[in-house]
């Protein structure tokens, strides 16, 4: 299982484009991905999940992976989060 805390810095939060981009990169990906907040997980690879957490601008989000892409995945996430959502 890998795991990483990234900190949304996107105006919009997790909300419709953002969203859509994670889930799109997540999918990319074998393993089961979880997104959590305030101890709520949710499934990564589903948009009605991502957009039921809420995710503002400010939050802190868990990216969670456990498969045989585990690593590759929770990389290209948190590289999606840090660096590419925050002009979206």
């Amino acid at each position: 299982m890998k795991k990483a805390i990234v900190t949304i810095e996107n105006q919009s939060g997790l909300h419709a484009r953002p969203a859509s981009s994670f889930v799109a990169v997540a999918q990319k990906f074998e393993s089961e991905i979880q997104l959590a907040k305030d101890g709520n997980a949710i499934n990564a690879k589903s948009i009605i999940g991502i957009l039921g957490l809420g995710v503002s601008l400010g939050d802190q989000v868990e990216i969670i992976a456990e498969g045989n892409d585990e690593v590759e995945a929770v990389e290209a996430l948190v590289h999606l989060v840090n660096e590419e959502l925050k002009h979206q």
